[in-house]
């Protein structure tokens, strides 16, 4: 055995990363890690592998890549393509450009601009069974399972979602499609990822099943792909261009960042900071059931076991500090988690976790939850509450509950002014996003007694045979 092609797939931000070596030489080069790269160290030395690269298929906006961090623990050489700039050294790879990992393993370069303007896909060799025909192509967020890259995420920089549409086509149909039936496809992502919109759950593929079921990849001219690629795209999370353009500085690594956070800070110092002039906002991490039963007032909720790094981006300040909530041991967990989108401005954790809390009345709210049927009554009161939907409007013209106002959590903060006054009923699908959204009302300001969740969200709705409507 030479070639060593190994797949790392993190789940929650379902986001794939790649170890490459040649087992002879024993040299090895990571592909879109992230920042906690512990992993890869780990797995290259089970395998007696030395990390001396690192390759970037672009700037990744909805992460912070751990190009820095290897960079620093194990001396790698970055590599972008050729049309990348950044504050830091790298190696630019234009099309055709190799990497020798040794006699048996080969990276070659294709440009393939569209998603952004420096993306580049990498075709992999395993010079034993081929010098000539790729063994596999790593796709980056070019072609996905499904779909490709949307073209829209670089267009506050001077080029137009259409433009860069225009290149993709030419990348998937002029150089990605002309490759080999059998060559296997690595994507950077898969379901779950907001870098395109009907992604496949799995996670690996080939050239010929996408040339056979991805819409994207269908004989068709260019202006309808580029009608195909650019419709239909939902609104990016807030912290994507923030990461993009943090993926292009020379930071501070993960491991600062966590020094920083992980240190424990009394009830007492925790309020100080969210009341004071820091005007810190505080994170409760746990499940949303949880917060809903008793927490830190004006805390905002992300659970863990949810889209945790997806949606503190979108919901947490930039420039403030952050304070973590967390259930004991899962301090670490809550600030990685928040380090891997860059999100290093966490100051601590409250020191006993939600225990330091308990007991004080006066420091404590409390949610509703309601059900189906309780709603269902409600609104056919003479004052029935108003139903606040934090979906996206794909879901809300599928199926609503008549006369729910559509805000999506991603906009709440932004569409506060428009948060009807009075008793409020939140729901999204299932409940997750909801109690996001309650705990950003409380903390702008809403009294908790004016707050409810509709536990279960529309599917509880559904399952109970209320009426629904379409729009």
């Amino acid at each position: 055995m030479t070639l060593i092609l190994e797949q790392l797939y993190l789940g929650c931000l379902a986001q794939a990363s790649y170890l490459i070596g040649d087992s002879e030489s024993g040299k090895a080069a990571i592909v879109d890690p992230r920042r906690d790269i512990g992993v890869y160290v780990e797995e290259a030395e089970k395998r007696g592998l030395t990390i001396g690269h690192v390759l970037l298929t672009h700037f990744h906006a909805d992460f912070v890549s751990g190009h820095v961090e290897l960079r620093e623990r194990c001396g790698a050489t970055i590599h972008m393509g050729a049309a990348a700039e950044a504050e830091y050294a790298f190696e630019a790879m234009a099309e055709g450009d190799r990497l020798e990992l040794g006699a048996g393993v080969r990276l070659e370069v294709l440009e393939t601009p569209g998603h952004t303007p420096e993306s580049i896909c990498l075709l992999v060799y395993d010079i034993a069974k081929s010098a000539d025909t790729p063994h596999a192509v790593l796709t980056g967020d070019t072609l996905f399972i499904g779909d490709v890259g949307r073209p829209d995420l670089m267009a506050s920089i001077g080029i137009t979602k259409e433009e860069l549409a225009g290149h993709l086509y030419d990348s998937v149909h002029g150089k990605l499609m002309k490759l080999p039936d059998e060559t296997l496809l690595y994507p950077g992502h898969g379901a779950g990822s907001a870098c395109g919109k009907s992604l496949s759950a799995d996670t690996v593929s080939t050239i010929g099943a996408q040339r056979e079921t991805n819409y994207a990849c269908q004989p068709m001219e260019k202006a309808k792909f580029i009608e195909l690629v650019t419709a239909g795209q939902s609104s990016p999370p807030a912290y994507f261009a923030f990461d993009a353009a943090l993926n292009k500085r020379d930071r501070p690594t993960l491991d600062a960042a966590l020094d920083r956070a992980l240190v424990a800070l009394p009830l007492e110092h925790v309020v100080e900071m969210r009341d004071g002039d820091e005007r810190a906002q505080v994170v409760d991490t746990r499940d949303p059931e949880v917060w809903a039963a008793g927490h830190l007032r004006y805390s905002i909720n992300v659970g863990l076991g949810g889209k945790y790094a997806t949606w503190a981006g979108t919901v947490l300040d930039r420039e403030r500090p952050i304070l973590i909530v967390a259930e004991p041991g899962k301090e670490r967990e809550s600030a990685l988690r928040l380090g891997r989108i860059g999100f290093d401005h966490v100051a601590g954790y409250l020191e006993g976790g939600p225990a330091a809390f308990e007991g004080k009345a006066e420091m404590v709210a409390t949610v509703a939850r309601i059900e189906a049927s309780e709603l269902g009554k409600r609104l056919e009161a003479d004052a029935p509450p108003v139903v606040l939907d934090v979906r996206n409007p794909g879901e809300h013209e599928a199926k609503h509950i008549e006369g729910a106002v559509l805000i999506p959590l991603a906009q709440l903060r932004e569409r506060f002014g428009e948060v009807p006054d009075g008793p409020l009923v939140v729901h999204c699908a299932g409940g997750y996003r909801s109690m996001i959204a309650l705990s950003v009302l409380e903390a702008s300001g809403i009294e908790p007694d004016l707050l409810s969740d509709l536990r279960g969200g529309i599917a509880a709705w559904e399952k109970a045979k209320l009426a629904l409507t379409t729009s």
